[in-house]
């Protein structure tokens, strides 16, 4: 299996930059990055609150740490018009010389796309919107030129020059709806990624399948990935006042979490391994301060990943 870390974008830049590179050092396989402008809410009022911009921060990482493969975790096409988007892969494939896995999504959040006047739509037109854009960045950055005729999208002629170094550049495609996202999945993209449970991966990868075998594709041919809130600890004092907030509760709604000292933790990425997940993505989303982040970076790198390598 690959881990890789997920640095908040809440964090100031150097503090980011300091949790990469440390994992980068120390035997970590990538970095992700969130791709939003502002903190989420249960609505679409804008919330106050610092969020640094993706892109920006995947080029400055691309030039600054070797080795680890940098993707983003998700771009949604509603705010980035995926020629752009294209062209800005392109550029970070060659500044990185090659790490780059582009990730991209639908679109979700209602109080950014409020707040700087963004067209969200309805969930069927995001859909529609998403798939032609997944079509036309395969084009762009694989072709020379591209031309698309579509409700939301329309290219004569596009190039998308220097290419990439990669051919063809990894798509990633995020979301775990089974209709039509992992539908789109199985046709263009090279790793799928949801947030889930060991349970629900397993669920999402059987429908994944499924849809390959309707496309006519080999399902190895995509990776899975997927993430989850990592509580990870010696300290079972600590531990117990996590283990009382975990996922099912009415007080305590969220995304999946794991809570264990080292031994259980492997037990837990066992079950997504055998579940299918090709690699495991930890959000440093909890992991308090930068000391801290590298202490519970290490302890997994140590006491986890060891039997999965």
């Amino acid at each position: 299996m690959r881990f890789s870390i997920w640095p908040t974008p809440a964090r100031p830049w150097d503090e980011i930059l300091q949790l990469a590179s440390h994992c980068e050092q120390t035997g970590w396989d990538g970095v992700y990055f969130a791709d939003h402008f502002m903190p989420n809410g249960p609505g679409p009022e804008p919330l106050d609150g610092n969020v640094l911009e993706c892109w920006s921060v995947i080029a400055a990482l691309a030039a600054s740490v070797p080795r680890v493969r940098l993707t983003s975790l998700v771009t949604s096409v509603t705010y980035r018009h995926p020629a752009v988007l294209a062209n800005i892969a392109a550029a970070v494939d060659q500044v990185s010389h090659g790490r780059l896995t582009l990730g991209i999504g639908a679109g979700w959040q209602e109080n950014e796309h409020a707040a700087y006047g963004i067209t969200l739509g309805s969930v069927r037109e995001r859909m529609d919107r998403f798939e032609e854009a997944t079509q036309i960045l395969r084009s762009l950055l694989g072709q020379p030129r591209t031309t698309f005729e579509g409700r939301y999208f329309r290219l004569q002629d596009a190039p998308n020059q220097p290419a990439p170094v990669q051919d063809p550049l990894p798509l990633l495609v995020g979301g775990g709806g089974e209709k039509r996202t992992l539908a789109i999945a199985a046709r263009y993209a090279d790793e799928w990624n949801a947030w889930t449970t060991p349970e629900l991966l397993e669920h999402k990868v059987s429908v994944l399948r499924a849809h390959c075998e309707e496309a006519g594709r080999d399902p190895g041919e995509i990776r899975v990935s997927t993430q989850a809130l990592l509580f990870l600890s010696t300290d079972k004092e600590w531990l117990a006042d996590k283990r009382q907030a975990q996922p099912g509760q009415p007080a305590q709604p969220g995304p999946p979490r794991i809570v264990g000292t080292p031994d259980e933790v492997a037990d837990i990425v066992a079950r997504y391994r055998d579940a299918g997940a090709d690699e495991l993505i930890i959000p440093a989303f909890t992991f308090g301060s930068l000391a801290r982040a590298k202490d519970t970076c290490d302890l997994f790198m140590q006491e986890v990943a060891p039997a999965f390598r």
